[in-house]
């Protein structure tokens, strides 16, 4: 399923992006249990949707998502469904994260969303995988619980 080119009724499409968003106030909170919960949440989520999750990471303050989806969705939508779904279960699941994360957001707003032409694919992998660092960050940032 993954790369190939899907089919709809008068349709042939591979639509692939890579998304990137982060917690509310840049807080380091995506470590440990709660990192495996989201991913696990990010999976079944887009398996539920129909939706094809070619990679995923979860650093401390922030996710990569390589992902391929249907053109009747705008990226805007499908965000808009991980962010609002996985905040959710992830705030149902860890209250203690009320502490770091203010409101009743976790997930800061906006995030990064860019296409991917087929020769982009192994390199845009390779780099989600082996991507240990942060994004930089402001000297001062709140950082989170090791959760």
């Amino acid at each position: 399923m993954a790369l190939k080119t899907w089919t709809g009724a008068h349709t042939r499409h591979r639509l692939m992006y890579h998304l990137v968003w982060i917690p509310k106030c840049r807080t380091r909170v995506l470590q440990g249990r709660l990192a495996f919960r989201l991913r696990h949440f990010i999976y079944e989520g887009c398996k539920v949707n129909g939706w094809w999750v070619e990679e995923v990471k979860v650093l401390p303050d922030h996710v990569h998502v390589m992902i391929q989806l249907y053109p009747s969705e705008t990226v805007s939508e499908v965000v808009q469904k991980l962010k609002g779904g996985t905040s959710y279960l992830l705030r149902k699941e860890f209250p203690e994260i009320s502490e770091f994360i203010w409101g009743d957001r976790f997930w800061a707003e906006g995030y990064y969303a860019e296409t991917i032409g087929t020769q982009n694919v192994s390199a845009l992998k390779k780099y989600i995988r082996e991507n240990e660092g942060s994004i930089p960050q402001r000297k001062g940032t709140t950082r989170g619980p090791g959760l």
